[in-house]
């Protein structure tokens, strides 16, 4: 099973190009994309998951014509949102026993084990007789989830997923993804690096609508190997730096910043090569299109 884009471009009315000719080859398991907001993510998932015409290109699923056949994509979809929308007065329980007879699971004993399932697995079975608009932000977003995984989908798309979740509630959901993610597709869409490094086997990068690159983190973290060198400045020297080097991030260290730079060789001037990380594979192809000082 895999879900294959060709050459998916979109233009909205405004003038602002979302998508230039994206292709990707998404296998079965965690597919991560990054990108920075505004990077065309959403524009993505949502063409993908049949809400809204693309201008050009295709996506299948299989031998299934995703943009001239979207019902039969939405019967395999999973699907969760950046921004959702929730029935305040409706119990979790009684909203997505609703949301899985819409998916097509029509015995009501089914139903309700697929219902305690899934809240038992988002840690809201405690909660599922109160309503949704009395959730916190956490508990809506995990909410989310179990409604994007209700009804067994073969596609699952989540947008911006782990936004608003503690650590532990973080963790949670990297523990119930990694184990669907077996037997699934799964499209992480994310601007944070951790969540791909921690989950996704594949990824692709995407900024101002055009993918960067696509493969392995691992790949990405091999063409830095040598390229990536570290030195402490004070703050109000880094346009200096940034006049003179390829400065890809900087973090605040005791009243100072960390600076991290791409060269093919050591720079001197006091600095020390390091290990890349998937943060610098990001920030190194993301400074290809835009400053990643000012993200």
């Amino acid at each position: 099973m895999q879900l294959s884009i060709q050459n998916l471009s979109k233009t909205y009315s405004n003038g602002v190009q979302a998508l230039n000719n994206v292709s990707l080859t998404i296998p079965k398991g965690m597919f991560g994309l990054l990108g920075p907001n505004g990077a065309g993510k959403s524009t993505l998932m949502r063409t993908i998951a049949t809400l809204q015409d693309a201008d050009s290109g295709s996506i299948m699923l299989d031998d299934i014509n995703v943009m001239e056949n979207p019902q039969a994509i939405r019967e395999r979809l999973g699907y969760l949102p950046q921004d959702f929308g929730l029935y305040p007065k409706i119990s979790a329980e009684v909203m997505l026993d609703h949301i899985a007879q819409m998916k097509g699971v029509g015995n009501r004993g089914e139903r309700k084990e697929l219902v305690a399932s899934l809240l038992e697995k988002v840690n809201l079975y405690n909660h599922r007789k109160k309503a949704l608009g009395t959730y916190s932000g956490g508990m809506r977003q995990r909410f989310g989830i179990a409604q994007a995984l209700a009804g067994n989908p073969n596609l699952i798309i989540v947008d911006e997923p782990t936004a608003g979740l503690d650590p532990t509630e973080r963790n949670r959901f990297y523990n119930l993804l990694s184990e669907i993610g077996e037997n699934t597709i799964i499209i992480l869409s994310t601007h944070i690096v951790e969540d791909v490094s921690t989950l996704c086997s594949n990824m692709a990068i995407i900024c101002n609508g055009e993918v960067l690159m696509d493969g392995k983190p691992a790949d990405g973290l091999s063409q830095l190997q040598q390229n990536i060198f570290a030195k402490i400045i004070k703050k109000d020297e880094l346009e200096t730096y940034k006049q003179n080097y390829k400065v890809i991030s900087t973090k605040l260290k005791e009243g100072n910043l960390a600076l991290r730079v791409e060269a093919e060789s050591n720079p001197g001037e006091g600095f020390e090569h390091v290990e890349p990380n998937l943060e610098d594979v990001y920030f190194s192809h993301i400074s290809k299109k835009v400053d990643p000082i000012t993200l």
